[in-house]
């Protein structure tokens, strides 16, 4: 069984940076992908990056987020720069798609985190 743990999320202005975390925990073999989600209130979850061998990014952050991963710790990063308020949501961390030329989409990843909260403030 895989375990995903979030942390990093709190409140910010518009403007400003956080850094997420994801420590993985649980046995696991082989190169898989992980990815960060987010969801906000009434939304449905979106993705905003994946990692493999490269990195791919939504649009809607692509030049401000910047993920990576500690293959050694066992964890996924997500380091978020020039905050806006839309990127308020709760991020969510995700590993093992099944098809990586979905992996934007929500319901082909197998293991998610409990998930961390992002507020930007104007």
């Amino acid at each position: 069984q895989v375990r995903l743990e979030e942390s990093g999320g709190g409140s910010v202005q518009s403007g400003g940076s956080l850094k997420l975390s994801c420590v993985q925990s649980g046995y696991t073999a082989g190169r898989y992908s992980m990815a960060w989600f987010r969801q906000a209130p009434g939304n449905q979850r979106e993705a905003v990056a994946v990692i493999d061998l490269g990195a791919l990014y939504a649009d809607s952050v692509k030049g401000r987020f910047t993920i990576s991963r500690d293959t050694a710790k066992k964890t996924l990063y997500l380091q978020m720069d020039s905050l806006k308020p839309e990127d308020t949501a709760t991020y969510y961390c995700a590993s093992h798609v099944r098809e990586f030329a979905s992996w934007f989409r929500a319901d082909e990843w197998s293991y998610w985190g409990q998930g961390t909260q992002v507020t930007v403030s104007s």
